[in-house]
């Protein structure tokens, strides 16, 4: 493995992180805030992007991180401010239209897509945050990315006046080098809770040298002993679930729902954009090409795309269902049974299984031109592996609880 490398942007010892400053942009093609794009004009931005993404997927790969005239991209067509709060110069549109955005641009490059969804959902999520904390991200900025490592990693939090001083490593922090805010989980404060931290009080850490989704960045976090105020805390277990921060700042409805239920999507849509591009660049091979021991003249391919096209189909109607649920569910101000949660993390999970055997199952009759580097092909299947390992995206992980609940148990900790 190649050694790891750090950025070194860390802030002094129990120094106030101040918010950083924009990060500027490289064009001046970002669209006013005052569009009000609809959702059929918003998918259509996104399918423009793909022939673009597809050239430039190679090359995400060689940097290991997206290539700044990606990010610019995304942020110049406005789709990222599907996710940001409407107040901040969010669209006050369905949050569910972001899946549809990130399963679309994952048919040509799976790491901008990885990316997207991410930033998407933690826009979103930071609406959930006291509003002091929500005007240091967006009130200069609205287009201002922030990265994550949700789990408490390697870290200490220890309480002081008016806040807490954070130490610690994180890992799999995706699209960190272009985001100027952090999204930390962080122990010691009460069942589960993340923290804030503006870009200027921590280290990237390059340790990605990796198989699979390579153009996501997902780099280590470190911070040093700095000072974390109390308004840049959530408790995760009660936003949008007893704590209506977000639903009364916002009045939208996404923040009528507990984080959990919504929350994982965003990584799920991308892989159903993985295995619609495996698909893809089979039938743009494939088709036509007939006659003696040709390929679409066979029946064992005409079996695994008929498969692996169901598979695609089962996996977007399931997340379709579910999405649907949720956010209806954050109109009527209805809450969730326990089962209810647990089918949803289930059926992430599933869903990624879905598509990861659609990956698998049109990979094994690629031929030996599939494994060229040339090929999209060999592309696709690493970048779904990567996305299959997510722990929670493994059926024996994220389905164990539906079927504890289900055959009359308790759940292993809140869901």
């Amino acid at each position: 493995m190649a050694a790891s490398s750090r950025y070194v942007v860390g802030c002094a010892p129990y120094e106030f992180a101040q918010p950083p400053a924009p990060i500027k942009s490289m064009t001046t093609k970002r669209r006013q805030a005052r569009e009000i794009p609809d959702a059929s004009e918003l998918m259509g931005r996104a399918s423009e992007m793909l022939p673009a993404l597809k050239k430039r997927a190679p090359r995400a790969e060689e940097l290991r991180k997206l290539p700044e005239e990606t990010v610019e991209d995304l942020l110049a067509s406005g789709l990222y401010r599907i996710g940001v709060p409407a107040r901040y110069g969010g669209l006050d549109i369905d949050y569910a239209l972001a899946l549809d955005v990130a399963a679309e641009l994952g048919r040509a490059c799976p790491a901008t897509a990885w990316c997207y969804g991410l930033w998407a959902a933690h826009a979103w999520l930071v609406g959930y945050w006291p509003e002091p904390a929500q005007e240091e991200v967006f009130g200069s900025d609205p287009d201002a990315l922030c990265s994550s490592s949700l789990n408490v990693g390697r870290s200490t939090c220890t309480p002081v006046a008016g806040g807490y001083r954070l130490t610690g490593r994180w890992e799999f922090s995706s699209g960190c080098d272009a985001a100027s805010w952090l999204m930390l989980g962080v122990p010691g404060i009460g069942e589960r809770n993340w923290a804030l931290a503006p870009r200027g009080c921590y280290e990237i850490v390059d340790t990605w040298f990796v198989s699979g989704l390579r153009g996501s960045g997902s780099k280590d976090i470190v911070v040093e002993d700095i000072f974390v105020p109390t308004h840049r805390i959530l408790d995760v277990s009660t936003a949008g679930d007893g704590d209506w921060t977000g639903w009364e700042l916002h009045g939208q409805s996404r923040y009528r729902l507990p984080i959990p239920v919504l929350l994982g999507w965003d990584l799920v849509a991308p892989m159903l954009g993985i295995a619609h591009g495996m698909l893809d660049e089979f039938i743009a091979k494939t088709a036509g090409t007939t006659g003696a021991a040709k390929s679409a003249d066979s029946a064992a391919v005409h079996i695994r795309v008929s498969q692996a096209a169901a598979e695609i189909d089962a996996g977007k109607a399931l997340m379709d269902r579910d999405v649907r649920e949720v956010l209806d569910r954050g109109e009527t101000g209805d809450g969730f049974t326990t089962l209810e949660r647990a089918r949803y993390r289930r059926d992430k999970a599933y869903v990624t299984q879905l598509c990861l055997q659609a990956v698998n199952r049109i990979f094994d009759i690629s031929g030996g031109h599939g494994l060229f580097e040339s090929d999209p092909l060999q592309r696709f299947h690493r970048d779904a592996q990567a996305v299959a390992h997510r722990d929670t995206l493994i059926m024996d992980l994220g389905g164990q609880e539906y079927g504890r609940v289900l055959l009359g148990l308790d759940a292993e900790g809140r869901i």
